[in-house]
């Protein structure tokens, strides 16, 4: 989506030949098969480790760690694998969104005359509040050194991620299409 808005910001006239239905879906693919890898890669991992005692997951989501807590035998490695995985998914996903976003303010700041402006910011703020928000919770749930884990923390967090990222998602989303129908 940030590409998205990227390429209409920054290159209103070439979107159309850039964002085409090709790109679109070899985008998706690249990002559902980073996905399906990492997935691949925690299953992996978590298949040698030895389970006893409760087999009750004392969380919302069956996320890693709170799995991991069920585990008698050593998890070193998959917490740092995870945390690695956390540090370059999320990071970079963050990073490139906030370099995008770069571009995009650069844009907006050369547009002449403040209407034009105006509009291009309301097209953006919204995606842009999402995103912080879905970051910020993710980066405080996911990237933490294990020392640090608590399962009641986690819950919460996950719990605030879920109320306050799709509530104002679904609430941020006409918003959004209606400052965007005003563009073209």
């Amino acid at each position: 989506m940030t590409f998205g808005q990227y390429m209409v910001i920054c290159h209103p006239l070439y979107y159309v030949t850039i964002m085409t239905k090709r790109v679109c879906i070899t985008l998706a693919g690249c990002i559902w098969s980073m996905a399906a890898i990492n997935t691949l890669g925690n299953t992996l991992f978590i298949v040698h480790l030895d389970f006893c005692g409760s087999n009750l997951i004392k969380h919302f989501f069956c996320e890693i760690s709170p799995l991991l807590a069920l585990s008698c035998s050593s998890t070193y490695l998959n917490q740092f694998m995870d945390f690695v995985a956390d540090i370059c998914l999320a990071m970079g996903n963050f990073l490139l969104i906030t370099v995008s976003y770069g571009f995009i303010i650069r844009s907006i700041l050369n547009i002449q005359g403040s209407e034009g402006q105006q509009r291009a910011f309301s097209t953006c703020s919204s995606h842009l509040v999402v995103v912080g928000l879905y970051y910020s919770t993710i980066i405080y749930t996911y990237i933490q050194p294990p020392s640090s884990y608590s399962l009641d923390k986690d819950k919460m967090v996950a719990m605030l991620h879920t109320l306050v990222i799709h509530g104002e998602s679904s609430n941020l989303q006409p918003v959004q299409q209606g400052s965007q129908s005003g563009l073209q």
